[in-house]
């Protein structure tokens, strides 16, 4: 059952979410990247640079050990989570900026967490020359992250009305893999899980939270409009956890690698949504009318 649920049925779940994305996806997509170049190159700065800078004070803060030092990394490394989309949308963000966001940050997480994770590894693992993403394992990452993704987008192209009579049923169909996913690599490992659940469980918890803060006020210090801010808040907050999950599995072959992503990926919707529901209430808070003085 635990070799299945690895060997097949992790990169399975992760090429179905992947198609799902794809289903979303055209070449305009990416050409919609140069209408607000300001919201993207903040959003992806903070994605690429700042969010593993902070996960890294973070992992010497709480003292983590190596291996799930190393996992909370590859998670902050991996791309946006196709369930930012969904949150956007909640919470009146631009989900056309996500979608390209979503779209851009998988292309270029193919290259930079190999590197961040093999960093990663150097640092808190030095002798293990053997254990990290080799050129061969990149590309085993770029067949299950991109392929997929290609393939969604060839069918958008060739069959759109099938594609978007699809749209729904995936995103469903995506939710609950990806929870089956996470659930099946607690249970599978459940005593992994519950040893490290107090070591994990705070941190995940405040990187998820910071990482939603960082991606909504960053952009706004720079004077991205208000939706666009909400878009790259929880394209920046809401990590693929599947894909963390796969290729520490998989990939790497460690489970324990894979415990942050599987905690993060059950903590991290109470978070969003707690911090959708908060940001809501602010913007409504400041845009209410002053109430004027009744005369007598």
């Amino acid at each position: 059952m635990d070799s299945a649920l690895t060997t097949v049925g992790l990169p399975l779940a992760l090429a179905i979410i992947m198609f799902g994305l794809g289903l979303d996806l055209t070449v305009g997509d990416f050409k919609r990247v140069g209408r607000a170049p300001k919201a993207v190159a903040i959003a992806l700065g903070c994605q690429v640079v700042l969010l593993p800078a902070i996960c890294f004070g973070l992992v010497v803060l709480f003292d983590l050990p190596a291996l799930l030092g190393i996992g909370m990394l590859l998670l902050a490394a991996s791309p946006g989570g196709t369930t930012a989309n969904l949150f956007s949308h909640l919470f009146r963000g631009d989900v056309a900026l996500n979608v390209s966001l979503t779209a851009v940050n998988s292309v270029i997480a193919l290259f930079t967490l190999p590197l961040i994770t093999n960093l990663a590894i150097a640092l808190f693992l030095p002798d293990e020359g053997g254990l990290g993403i080799q050129l061969s394992k990149a590309l085993e990452v770029f067949a299950i992250v991109l392929i997929p993704v290609i393939i969604g987008m060839v069918v958008r192209r060739l069959a759109p009305r099938f594609a978007d009579a699809m749209d729904k049923p995936v995103r469903i169909a995506s939710m609950v893999i990806l929870a089956i996913v996470i659930v099946g690599a607690l249970i599978s490992n459940r005593e992994l899980f519950f040893d490290n659940l107090g070591a994990l469980a705070g941190i995940t918890i405040l990187f998820c939270a910071l990482s939603l803060t960082i991606g909504f006020f960053v952009p706004r210090l720079f004077r991205v409009e208000r939706r666009q801010a909400v878009a790259s808040a929880f394209e920046i907050g809401i990590h693929n956890a599947t894909l963390a999950i796969v290729i520490a599995q998989t990939v790497i072959g460690s489970v324990e690698m894979s415990l942050p992503a599987a905690i993060y990926g059950v903590l991290m919707f109470f978070v969003a949504l707690a911090f959708g529901f908060l940001i809501r209430g602010r913007v409504k808070a400041t845009e209410q009318p002053a109430t004027q003085p009744v005369a007598s």
